[in-house]
């Protein structure tokens, strides 16, 4: 026998009887899908009562893990937006949303498309934007907005590159429409408008909720607010397309337009809920969510994808006569709604599916944020987050994959520099007269047994009074006085991961 095939079969014996060597996992896509203006109680699997049917975001909950008690860091947009992004809660830097040609919010913050890019993700955002953009670049020399319709379209040079915007805070593509009530009315690619807004807004709304709410400003010829969902849901679906021979992982942050006002479902979801023309966009909202799972299944991707589910605040103030019309309760068993620091400012629907990983099916009571995401995703993927960065953030990981008890104990609502809120454990302090902000109808209060409240403040035991119908504020000084000392340690030395 030849001396080479005795080695051949020498080599054969020892590579045969090597222990396997485990393949290391790639890391998992994630996908962030972030509704607007949606309610705690407009999901079915959220509200036994709900009258708008969601199949897909039930679907999504069936196969992941629903959280009950979850929330953005504000009741209103652009901040909840940025402490999405940043691990910060925004107070900390602003409190308001950035209006019609308002500045980039952001300074030098690590955010969390920026750390995933580090990582070699490839990163992209299609939607609402809404956290400013460098307009002074582009301004005309002497362009001033007049009060009553705003800049004229040609205040500004759409031939230039806008900076501020998305690019330049971790994002490599960006498509949207920024802000769908707000000028300029057109497209965005990357750093650019796609059409010149070269006319003044007009709007011929099909419902009437929300429809003032479009601030006068340019728009690009022929603008169409009912296509304005149906095209990112698209542009969405194909970006996850095009990923799938992508040696690299992805992350999409797709934050919607919808169901925020101005109420415009398109024409085949008219009719599909029985809370009018609000709810008819909610179920078209969750086509989308279903519509990105369909896209994620058909290439291949769902096994080894997280996908997050929430929304920037509370429902509208038009939710109360949603209540009397329909018998809808978009806030769900919750107090107040959007701009509130009651809880239906701020409580919103989260869900997390990552197959493998979290057990389908769950349901937690624990006490999360959004600003957590942050270091929750840094976590999953095995990253270490620079020292003064995501100040605010808890990594969540073992609340998701072992049901551990939340690392998170209080919370700090704020909605606007007048008025804090504390959540700590079971316990809830307003720091103000009142959590109310948006008005609240004298019906409502009266239909649901709320009173005028007589006392500085305000402290509910949720685990007792989840609608915050019983003030124990002056029945339980010594709490009152501990979570007001602890507000103020938060806010003056934040919280440490």
């Amino acid at each position: 026998m030849k001396l080479s095939f005795l080695l051949t079969l020498l080599l054969g014996s020892l590579v045969t009887h090597l222990p396997a060597v485990e393949a290391k996992p790639a890391k998992p896509n994630i996908v962030i899908l972030y509704a607007d203006d949606m309610g705690y109680g407009d999901l079915a699997c959220q509200n036994p009562e709900s009258k708008i049917p969601t199949p897909h975001l039930d679907r999504l909950a069936g196969e992941g893990l629903r959280f009950t008690d979850a929330h953005s860091s504000s009741g209103i947009c652009s901040p909840s937006r940025y402490a999405l992004l940043t691990g910060r809660f925004h107070w900390r830097k602003f409190h308001g949303i950035v209006n019609s040609f308002g500045p980039p919010v952001f300074d030098s913050e690590l955010t969390l498309p920026k750390m995933l890019k580090q990582q070699g993700y490839r990163t992209a955002c299609i939607g609402k934007w809404h956290l400013g953009w460098d307009w002074d670049a582009i301004k005309k020399p002497g362009a001033q907005p007049n009060p009553t319709t705003g800049y004229r379209p040609d205040a500004f040079d759409w031939s230039r590159p806008i900076p501020g915007g998305p690019l330049a805070r971790g994002f490599d593509y960006y498509f949207g429409d920024d802000v769908p009530n707000f000028p300029p009315y057109t497209w965005f690619e990357n750093d650019r408008v796609l059409t010149v807004p070269s006319e003044p807004l007009t709007i011929t709304p099909k419902t009437a909720e929300g429809a003032w709410e479009c601030r006068p400003g340019p728009m690009a010829p022929g603008w169409d607010f009912y296509g304005v969902m149906p095209r990112l849901t698209a542009k969405a679906v194909d970006w996850i397309a095009q990923r799938k021979s992508d040696k690299e992982p992805f992350f999409l942050y797709f934050p919607f337009t919808s169901p925020h006002a101005p109420i415009v479902p398109a024409p085949e979801f008219v009719g599909k809920s029985k809370a009018g023309g609000y709810g008819d966009y909610v179920v078209q909202t969750d086509a989308t969510v279903g519509a990105v799972l369909r896209a994620l299944d058909e290439h291949g991707l769902s096994q080894n994808t997280i996908v997050v589910f929430s929304a920037d605040n509370g429902p509208e103030h038009y939710a109360y006569e949603r209540i009397r019309n329909f018998q809808h309760r978009s806030a769900g068993p919750l107090r107040g709604l959007k701009r509130d620091i009651w809880e239906g400012g701020h409580r919103v629907p989260f869900i997390v599916r990552w197959p493998g990983v979290v057990t389908p099916g769950g349901v937690r009571d624990a006490l999360i944020s959004q600003v957590d995401l942050m270091a929750t995703l840094a976590a999953a993927i095995g990253a270490v987050l620079p020292a003064g960065t995501a100040d605010d953030s808890h990594n969540l990981l073992p609340v998701w994959k072992d049901r551990a008890p939340s690392p998170r104990t209080t919370i700090v609502h704020n909605t606007n520099p007048k008025g804090y809120a504390l959540r700590h454990q079971h316990w809830l302090l307003i720091d103000a007269k009142t959590g109310g902000v948006s008005k609240v109808p004298a019906w409502f209060d009266e239909a649901n047994n709320y009173s005028k409240n007589d006392q500085p403040g305000e402290l509910y035991d949720l685990s007792k009074d989840l609608p915050q119908r019983h003030n124990l504020y002056s029945q339980n000084p010594d709490k009152v006085a501990e979570l007001q000392a602890l507000l103020a340690k938060t806010r003056e030395k934040g919280q440490v991961r």
